[in-house]
């Protein structure tokens, strides 16, 4: 009897165990803690210092590329001012003879008006090397033409042979030219003919020609036709406009004059800028 009531104990201690280990083997899990929730505060630091990396980046991108800042391109100005031309003092005293000759312009009367050209336009032959088909004058010397002397005086002309001669100035470089102002010999009134003005790149004047020049109403030089008029010759010179061609090489033309055969120069002025 006893024997059956210690077997019956035994079996309850059993399950008892049993069911004390089942229960605690869920509690010996470990668990896997949650991260704690941000508190505002700490959102708040966050985007500020995302923001100043962002800030940072920015600043080293443009110390490493910075975006150049470049000045408009200034134009050439247009404004347009008269040229300083200084005359000579006139030589010739009296009324000129009567000539005759065809095409001639009537005198104004009165001095030339100013002429208009860009500003910074100024005289590009004065001290320019000057050649003549006449190698040897007969009077003075070829640089003459370009020293600045506009006198009439003896000593400030050069006189080349008869008949169609030429002298070339070579400005050095290309400009573009405004006027040209030529006194032949204004001691005395005289027409000199076959007068022509001519600008090249070309230094023999074979291509790239422009003419802006010539009374030659007969082709009597053989460089066609011209269809401007003859002038008597004064202390003003003859102004011939240039209208903004451009060259290096000028060349000018004569053929005598109503008082000789002979070609005089005295100076050659070229605007150009």
């Amino acid at each position: 009897m006893v024997a059956k009531v210690f077997s019956s104990m035994a079996k309850i201690s059993v399950l008892v165990l049993l069911v004390l280990c089942l229960c605690l083997i869920p509690s010996c899990k470990k668990s896997t803690p949650e991260s704690p929730a941000e508190s505002p505060e700490q959102q708040t630091t966050d985007d500020t210092e995302g923001k100043a990396v962002k800030t940072e980046k920015s600043a080293t991108v443009e110390k490493i590329s910075p975006v150049e800042k470049t000045s408009p391109v200034e134009k050439p100005s247009t404004e347009l001012v008269p040229i300083n031309i200084e005359l000579p003092k006139p030589m010739f005293v009296g009324t000129p003879q009567p000539t005759r000759v065809p095409n001639l312009e009537k005198p104004l009367g009165k001095l030339r008006p100013p002429f208009l050209a860009p500003v910074g336009t100024k005289n590009v032959a004065l001290g320019k090397p000057i050649t003549a088909s006449d190698e040897e004058p007969i009077i003075g010397e070829i640089e003459y033409i370009t020293d600045g002397d506009k006198e009439a005086a003896d000593g400030s002309y050069v006189e080349l042979g008869p008949l169609k001669q030429h002298v070339t100035i070579d400005l050095g470089r290309d400009f573009d030219i405004y006027a040209i102002v030529l006194w032949h010999y204004h001691k005395e009134g005289r027409v000199y003919f076959d007068v022509v003005a001519q600008v090249s790149g070309d230094p023999d004047f074979i291509t790239d020609v422009t003419t802006l020049f010539n009374n030659d109403h007969d082709n009597s030089s053989g460089l066609g036709i011209g269809k401007d008029m003859h002038y008597l010759e004064k202390n003003e010179g003859k102004l011939i406009d240039a209208k903004g061609t451009r060259g290096r090489y000028v060349r000018l033309y004569s053929n005598g004059n109503t008082s000789d055969d002979m070609n005089h120069y005295i100076e050659v002025e070229v605007y150009g800028k």
